[in-house]
């Protein structure tokens, strides 16, 4: 009889959020996706590669022209050099580069630093590597890394450090204070990390990104992994890379190549068309999505939730204490069928239920199904 790898490891949440709100006719802001078209020259581009037959395997490591492009935005819009040859892989989405990056290096019985709440795909990685996942929560409401609790928790079986900023699904951004201390203690304990960067683009109110690749002492020791299907809205496209030093990209590519061996060639092919002739576009996305941000909260002002603006990613925390006690994933459901609208209870995010009352919202919507959502809210 097959005995599980993960036997705690079910449908995740999104799908079966998702699948609730198609059965209940409900708003879905659960899953985290555009429902706006993204740039039309990006899709024409696409259209023109694969009529033009580009559809068999590219390069291992993603193809020349997008790892150029990859490399001239980094140097453009976060001072990074790095080598495309031997620093950069394009892979099939960024799970995939984060699973690789914990299966090259983590050995069984090694452990590995989860800053709750955190992605879901980041433990059952570590697991199948025949790692330990370590949970560290993060001190709420800011959703900061706690330092010194983080320190605590590092043995002499610590292998790596994951971090997600910004975060989701806070929303959080790390500051620039927050990377040099993660720089002292990888440097001083001698571990690695994998510094998940997909939402690099989407942070608001003035705020910078910090990327892990700007800091000298986590350059070194770091894989920095980027989605192209969040940054261009593409998210069904699977898309994203990820750079790290010479050392460990070529490990990172043994079990890439195995694993997908590549990425979608068409797809790669549009997006260098597309990077090329439009560098700076990701730089106008975070006007954008703040808008919307701002236009959700302020409907949500007669609403009995509270809420403190999301600093980054696509992805509003509003927090139901002063409506109900009861368990937010229990609440997603019912307010999925009742209230008609779809969202991501934050407790799934952790190893341990925190004592917080908040549920995840996608922001990234047409403006009138954000209305239309908030409008419901407000009835709860």
């Amino acid at each position: 009889m097959l005995q599980s790898k993960l036997p705690d490891v079910g449908t995740t949440i999104f799908t079966r959020m998702s699948a609730l709100a198609q059965e209940h006719g409900a708003l879905n802001l659960s899953q985290g996706f555009p429902d706006f078209p993204p740039p039309h020259a990006l899709r024409a581009a696409l259209a023109r590669h694969a009529l033009e037959g580009h559809n068999q395997y590219a390069p291992m490591a993603g193809l020349p022209a997008l790892r150029e492009a990859i490399a001239s935005q980094l140097r453009r819009h976060r001072g990074v050099h790095c080598d495309p040859e031997t620093e950069i892989t394009v892979v099939p989405g960024a799970t995939e580069a984060i699973y690789c990056a914990i299966t090259a290096c983590v050995r069984p019985g090694e452990e590995v630093i989860l800053l709750d709440p955190c992605y879901d795909s980041y433990r059952p990685a570590v697991i199948l590597a025949g790692g330990v996942p370590v949970h560290v929560p993060m001190n709420a409401p800011a959703f900061a890394p706690d330092w010194e609790r983080i320190e605590q928790a590092i043995s002499a079986r610590t292998r790596l450090l994951v971090i997600n900023s910004p975060h989701n699904p806070t929303g959080a951004v790390m500051s620039r204070e927050d990377l040099l201390q993660l720089e002292e203690l990888v440097t001083r304990h001698g571990l690695l990390v994998v510094s998940d960067e997909v939402y690099e683009y989407l942070v608001y109110d003035g705020r910078r990104h910090h990327s892990a690749l700007q800091f000298a002492g986590l350059r070194e020791r770091c894989f920095a992994v980027f989605s192209f299907g969040k940054t261009f809205g593409v998210t069904g496209w699977k898309t994203g890379y990820c750079v790290a030093p010479p050392a460990l990209t070529a490990e990172l590519r043994k079990v890439h190549q195995f694993v997908c061996f590549v990425a979608v060639t068409p797809v790669q092919q549009a997006l260098a068309d597309f990077m090329t002739a439009e560098p700076d576009y990701a730089l106008t996305l975070a006007a954008g999505y703040q808008r919307k941000r701002d236009l959700f909260c302020a409907a949500l002002a007669d609403s009995r939730f509270t809420l403190q603006p999301s600093a980054g990613s696509y992805f509003q925390l509003l927090d139901y204490s002063a409506i109900s006690a009861s368990d937010d994933t229990v609440l997603c459901e019912q307010w999925t069928r009742e209230a008609g609208v779809a969202s991501i209870p934050v407790s799934v995010f952790y190893q341990q239920r925190p004592p917080q009352r908040l549920l995840r919202f996608c922001f990234a919507k047409q403006d009138e199904q954000l209305l239309r959502a908030a409008e419901r809210l407000c009835r709860i």
